[in-house]
């Protein structure tokens, strides 16, 4: 359950070049830099609810670990994918439903800090949040 609380996004690292690789426009790139973006976790056994709240919008997200559900991104981008638990680490391995291609998502703690990491056609990027 390390993952409950409330996270805020402190840093990047390469985000810009994931989201051109994800084929999000230059406008949309830059706002997304500056999303503000918060995300609250509360894990009760294999099941989660996950809110996430930027500049842009905010969503609730309910998953069990290993269960399959549709997923969209702030672009609009849908995915279907499930999220699996291996130790202290979270991995989301989703679908793109436009072109079938696959996004790699990674969740774990280290220290203070939540450590987000995504995949998608050879570029890696991360976004590091703070717990607030």
């Amino acid at each position: 359950m390390a993952f409950n609380g409330t996270w805020k996004v402190d840093r990047s690292e390469n985000y810009e070049k994931f989201m051109e690789q994800m084929g999000i426009n230059m406008v949309k790139r830059k706002m997304a830099a500056h999303d503000n973006l918060k995300i609250t976790i509360e894990q009760t056994g294999d099941k989660f609810h996950v809110k996430e709240s930027s500049t842009f919008r905010s969503i609730e997200i309910n998953f069990t670990l290993g269960v399959t559900f549709e997923y969209s991104l702030a672009d609009g981008t849908e995915l279907s994918g499930a999220w699996n638990q291996e130790g202290d680490t979270l991995k989301g391995v989703f679908t793109r439903k436009d072109n079938g291609k696959p996004l790699t998502t990674i969740r774990i703690i280290q220290g203070d800090e939540l450590v987000q990491s995504y995949s998608y056609e050879g570029v890696d990027a991360k976004r590091i949040f703070k717990r607030s």
